[in-house]
């Protein structure tokens, strides 16, 4: 692994850890993105920022906050590279542990299709006002749970120094508001089987409402809602949950409805790793969008910035054209619909604590650059063996003017089998996104028992 060093701080609970010097925070939006990118490509072959758009490219048509599935501002694009189980050596640098054990794996049927890279898209101007003054006074605080002068509207460290900072720029990135989608979602198993299910999940994101855009990142991240309507036995379940700013001073709160019963219940505990219903133990809560949660479990480690082929300007995949049939394949999804491109990405190790318990052992997140998203994970067992590799797919959304999650893949390298999450491709509509119709208390423990009658 060749990674670009970077200083290490070891934060000590209850501490501080020091804001961005004023002379450094001013390379945003010069050799930097305002996010904090790097501007310049690389000799081997990462693009420049361009950020030429901002919202829908010219000449596509799309109706933003409908549920259109997204238009490819690429399609007539091909691959540059294609790397497979005889070639992957000469790649080994810019790729995963996962990655190489799919290869290993499944070495006839998985390889990854390599795309000219872009990065065209920009955030609002309002985003980089926010990023800036986020550089200049965010803190992180409460043994890494918390974060004091931040304000809501970007990521809170777009020059992040350590593992600490690197996680909460993937819990706090610019997202969607609203989000409102019905979506299914597969267990393939080893042998091509599918158990399958589907979910309508509605989020509501605080810290990305316009009107709350440049105050003080405190109080409620977001609220959300899911309601099982695949399998059968489950259908009319519903659970909402809310999600504090700092988990040093409140935690993540949840209620289920069950229809069997036809009574809410608080759960006493949700998240970690308790596991993700409908995914036979592949997905974990917390490994939703890779990493989310109270980050208290693990010491976070930033391993520094390295050159990667990882899933970027998902539009192929996304498209409503696309049929499970063709992309669900055993062991590995259809490689013609993945898009992959050589980025940057900032590696962080979660090494889980002694004391705690948890499934995974160690997981190395990879977040991309220019969003500080996670883009890819490997998961390690207690023993320290590989267990998971998962891959996120995103796209920019133009209804949002940021990048939306779309389909994520969650691969079991012992049993061979994986989870395809979040797929929308067969539904009548995509995401809606950034409607603005949603409210608090449409995530009450109220709201959970009219949803399930």
């Amino acid at each position: 692994m060749t990674l670009i060093p970077v200083a290490v701080s070891l934060l000590m609970a209850g501490s501080a850890l020091a804001k961005v010097p004023a002379a450094e925070a001013d390379k945003l939006g010069k050799e930097l993105t305002c996010v904090g990118a790097e501007k310049a490509g690389t000799k081997d072959g990462v693009p420049e920022f361009t950020g030429k758009w901002l919202g829908t490219p010219p000449g596509v048509e799309y109706t933003p906050h409908v549920g259109q599935h997204p238009v490819d501002p690429y399609a007539g694009e091909k691959p540059v590279l294609s790397i497979t189980a005889d070639n992957q050596a000469q790649y080994a640098s810019k790729l995963s542990d996962g990655q190489k054990a799919l290869f290993a794996k499944f070495p006839k049927t998985f390889r990854m299709e390599v795309y000219p890279g872009h990065r065209d898209f920009r955030l609002p101007d309002s985003a980089c006002e926010v990023a800036k003054k986020n550089a200049l006074n965010a803190e992180i605080t409460d043994g890494g749970l918390g974060i004091s002068g931040a304000l809501k509207g970007a990521i809170p460290f777009p020059i992040p120094k350590n593992g600490q900072e690197a996680l909460m720029n993937n819990m706090f990135p610019n997202r969607a508001f609203n989000e409102d989608k019905t979506t299914d979602f597969a267990n393939v198993l080893s042998d091509g089987n599918i158990a399958w299910g589907r979910q309508r999940n509605r989020n509501l994101g605080i810290v990305g409402k316009p009107d709350e855009v440049g105050k003080p990142l405190e109080g409620v991240m977001a609220y959300s809602s899911t309601g099982t309507l695949l399998p059968e036995r489950e259908k009319g379940s519903v659970s909402v949950s809310s999600e504090p700013v700092n988990f040093a001073k409140d935690k993540r709160l949840a209620w289920s409805y069950d229809p069997g019963t036809r009574r809410v219940r608080q759960l006493p505990e949700y998240g970690f790793d308790q596991p993700l219903g409908g995914s036979g133990g592949k997905m974990t809560i917390d490994s939703d969008r890779l990493f989310n949660g109270s980050p208290e479990r693990y010491n976070w480690k930033l391993l520094g910035k390295r050159e990667m082929y990882v899933p970027a300007n998902a539009y192929k995949l996304h498209a409503k054209t696309v049929k499970y049939a063709d992309l669900l394949k055993p062991g590995v999804p259809n490689p013609e619909f993945i898009r992959w491109e050589l980025r940057r990405v900032w590696a962080v190790e979660g090494t889980l604590k002694e004391g705690y318990r948890h499934l995974y052992g160690k997981r190395v997140l990879f977040l991309d650059e220019d969003t500080g998203q996670a883009v890819m994970a490997d998961m390690y067992d207690a023993r320290g063996s590989l267990w998971q590799y998962a891959f996120l797919n995103y796209y920019y959304g133009f209804d949002i003017n940021a990048w939306q999650a779309g389909t994520a893949f969650y691969f079991d390298l012992n049993s061979g089998g994986y989870i395809a999450y979040n797929l929308f491709q067969e539904r009548p509509n995509g995401p809606i996104l950034n409607k603005g119709n949603l409210t608090p208390s449409m995530f009450t423990p109220e709201a959970a028992r009219n949803a399930g009658n």
